[in-house]
């Protein structure tokens, strides 16, 4: 489930639409939070489906750590993705604000951690990155536990809307990481080879 102070907007020609925020959004928020209403695929059944419905699965999901296309049943899969994501995924099916997000701007992610099928160049940013691949998670994961790493911290003691998307198991876990008690579990966790 999206953060519910989000909708669905035109941005331009090229992108299209993405989710932004309405109100403001501040870095250590969760974003977004698996839910018992996103449908998960399993690779066999990807793989029997007609070609429309591959595309669109292809188009609207990621695939979580093992290999199962996830279909978000809200405005989560129009979440665009930037090289300067201001959300990043954890390894605790939710996703936090990794930065300030102001009302108008959009929610976005780095594709690179959605284990992708096949490299895709993105808008050009400016950023040394102008290609997303398959195992960029392998590649990148440090630097993006060290951007979790600044902000897990806020996650107890900001206002949380999707908290009770959150398991009590999981939500220890959460605090005991924001009082150095436990290690942060890698963003790593989530990467998923077909090989």
């Amino acid at each position: 489930m999206i953060h519910p102070k989000t909708e669905l907007k035109f941005i331009n020609d090229n992108i299209g639409h993405g989710v932004v925020a309405t109100e403001f959004i501040p870095a250590g928020t969760i974003t977004w939070a698996l839910d018992k209403l996103d449908r998960e695929f399993s690779p066999e059944a990807f793989k029997k489906m007609e070609p429309l419905y591959q595309d669109i699965l292809e188009t609207y999901t990621f695939r979580n750590s093992h290999g199962n296309l996830v279909l978000c049943w809200d405005l989560g899969r129009y979440v665009n993705h930037s090289f300067n994501s201001n959300c990043l995924s954890t390894a605790y099916d939710f996703e936090i604000a990794i930065r300030d997000i102001l009302p108008g701007e959009q929610i976005t992610d780095d594709y690179g951690y959605l284990n992708i099928s096949k490299p895709f160049r993105g808008f050009d940013e400016g950023t040394k990155r102008k290609v997303v691949y398959p195992d960029d998670l392998l590649k990148y994961s440090k630097m993006w536990d060290n951007k979790l790493l600044k902000v897990f911290n806020k996650i107890p003691i900001l206002e949380q809307p999707l908290k009770s998307l959150i398991s009590g198991d999981i939500w220890k876990e959460i605090i005991e990481v924001s009082e150095n008690k436990k290690p942060m579990e890698s963003i790593i966790k989530n990467f998923y080879s077909a090989k």
